[in-house]
């Protein structure tokens, strides 16, 4: 394998993370890991189809990233909307890469799917005297078609309903859970997953649930930055348990940073709070420390463009005044519309020692959503057979290079529907084999076998890719991130091969060692595309160039470690069996 800077690359991971035999196994037809939007409505669907499910979760049932969603669900439900409006929005939003078959079937299914939902128990916001459901508008969209629930807690009230529903449909559940890897049977088809329960009791440590169906539905890896919106448990597992099992991935270099996010003070890591779009789509504005509409002029919606727009705005304004942050003025509200319309935001702000009706809050990007993830076709079905992806560690083609705001939540949804129809069709889920390959299992310092990262290599690897791979990027960022990202292996590579040591199986050091090989995806992903389109911003090339560029990019992982890329023929994603060719390797 070949650095891009034209030395050897050392990083060759093995297929499968480092970690005790299984000592206990389960069966089901279907093992969905993860509980967001996505993950629970194909449970509750494949469930009322009559099929046994397991949901594996990484804490519990309700602490994934849906819990955190603030502005909404967009779905073409207010009177004046089509599904052809919303699909407009989202393909410009995308900046040319949105598979448009994949949009259509997201907002022609989406209305029904969200009634769907309030049938399963979401409550949204309604009028209080006509009972019809209250929208809001956000960036990028030319109407509002916003359902919200709770002012600003949209995913807290879609999270309780669908955990309530799963609880009272009696799912096999299985909280504080880490997923390690995936099973295969004898012929490459899926058959269950590695885990690790973090917990006491019948299932503790290291086990299987074996099953005909596997779903990852794990949510993003924010936690790849040193500032993120997203949850602590999001670190790309998903993602790297696809890889190691031999599916293609696409589109990781299109990372979103949310525009508007509370800005805690240079030293602030981890998640940090977000301040909803919605907040702009009520009227909020962007200015600068002078007070200063800095949007206006940038762009037809001003404050409501593309996400990607707001952002690099706010980090141009930032670069040219030498500041840190801007701020969002929504002063004007008042207090009675921020304790009714915003009641989360409010209490996140003044916790911090901001208060939003009297002072403008302080802003700045940070990263929020993963548009790309394991490719899937419509059905949510990836290149391993029997292996399905949903929600934000899928990478439909919905959202192109450049997530629609609310868009997300009506994907998980959508797609998760038609995942537990494909599922449950016919004959439904094979049964898993008795005789179900596992991955490695085996000892610390067995020939071949990468290296464990100690816990602390993820605060390494997220100040690598906040400052490499960040906001703002060029080949000579990258291509130095790539190299650092090489040596926190090349390091415990060393130690591997000097005294057969290794970091201890944990989830710490698992969790590191996913994020670690999701960052060397995605910095290969941004080299590799030279050009500046949706949120993926080359300072170097910054212009977009369809020509050369309006198409994807696909990586696999192969056994040696090395990664291939390469891209389609256009923003169209071919079928999920057709064969590789023309690889590439890349770090």
């Amino acid at each position: 394998m070949t650095h891009p800077t034209g030395r050897p690359d050392a990083a060759a991971p093995a297929t499968a993370l480092r970690a005790p035999a299984p000592g206990w196994a389960t069966e089901a037809d279907v093992v969905v890991v993860g509980s967001g939007v996505a993950g629970l409505t194909v449970a509750l669907r494949c469930a009322a189809a009559g099929a046994k499910v397991t949901v594996v979760t990484k804490a519990r049932l309700d602490d994934g990233s849906t819990r955190w969603a603030q502005g909404g669900i967009a779905a073409a439900l207010g009177e004046g909307d089509t599904p052809e409006q919303h699909l407009d929005d989202t393909l410009v939003a995308g900046a040319g890469l949105c598979d448009e078959r994949a949009v259509r079937t997201l907002v022609t299914e989406g209305p029904d799917a969200v009634r769907r939902l309030i049938a399963t128990g979401a409550r949204f916001d309604a009028d209080d005297g006509t009972g019809e459901i209250l929208l809001t508008r956000e960036g990028g969209h030319h109407r509002r078609r916003i359902a919200h629930a709770g002012g600003d807690a949209t995913g807290a009230e879609i999270s309780r309903a669908l955990v309530e529903a799963v609880r009272t449909a009696g799912i096999d559940t299985v909280e504080n859970a880490l997923v390690l890897d995936l099973l295969k049977d004898g012929s490459g088809r899926a058959a269950g997953v590695t885990l690790h329960v973090m917990g006491e009791g019948q299932r503790d440590g290291v086990g299987a649930v074996r099953a005909g169906a596997v779903v990852l539905a794990t949510g993003g890896m924010g936690q790849i930055f040193s500032a993120t919106t997203n949850p602590a448990v999001s670190t790309g597992d998903g993602v790297a348990l696809a890889l190691r099992a031999g599916a293609e991935v696409s589109d990781l270099e299109f990372v979103q940073f949310h525009p508007t996010v509370l800005w805690l003070g240079p030293e602030a890591e981890g998640q940090q709070p977000l301040v909803s779009e919605a907040v702009r789509g009520e009227g909020g504005h962007l200015v600068d420390a002078d007070g200063v509409r800095f949007m206006q002029g940038r762009h037809e919606l001003a404050e409501l463009a593309p996400r990607d727009i707001v952002a690099k705005g706010i980090t141009r304004r930032m670069r040219e005044r030498g500041a840190e942050h801007m701020y969002l003025d929504a002063r004007h509200f008042g207090a009675r519309m921020w304790e009714r319309r915003f009641p989360t935001i409010l209490a996140a702000c003044r916790a911090h020692g901001i208060d939003p009706v009297t002072e403008p809050i302080p802003v700045a990007p940070a990263a929020h959503y993963a548009s790309g993830g394991v490719r899937t076709d419509l059905r949510g079905r990836t290149t391993v057979p029997g292996l399905y992806a949903c929600g934000e560690v899928a990478c439909t083609g919905v959202h192109g290079a450049n997530r629609l705001a609310s868009n997300s939540l009506l994907e998980g949804l959508v797609f998760a529907e038609r995942i537990a129809e494909d599922i449950t069709a016919a004959e439904g889920p094979a049964r898993p084999a008795a005789t179900a390959e596992q991955p490695y299992t085996g000892a610390p310092g067995a020939p071949g076998e990468a290296p464990l990262l100690a816990s602390e290599a993820r605060y390494e690897i997220q100040h690598i890719m906040t400052h490499g791979a960040g906001v703002l990027r060029s080949a000579e960022s990258l291509a130095r991130a790539a190299d650092r990202l090489e040596s926190v292996h090349d390091a415990a590579a060393a130690q591997l091969r000097r005294d057969g040591k290794t970091a201890e199986p944990g989830v710490e050091t698992w969790e590191a060692t996913n994020l670690h090989l999701v960052a060397r995806v995605l910095v290969a992903a941004a080299l590799r595309r030279e050009e500046t389109r949706g949120c993926h911003w080359r300072e170097d090339r910054p212009a977009r160039d369809d020509a050369a560029w309006r198409r994807h990019l696909l990586v696999t992982l192969r056994p040696d470690g090395a990664l291939d890329v390469r891209s389609t023929d256009s923003e169209a994603f071919p079928p999920p069996t057709t064969p590789r060719t023309e690889t590439e390797s890349r770090p």
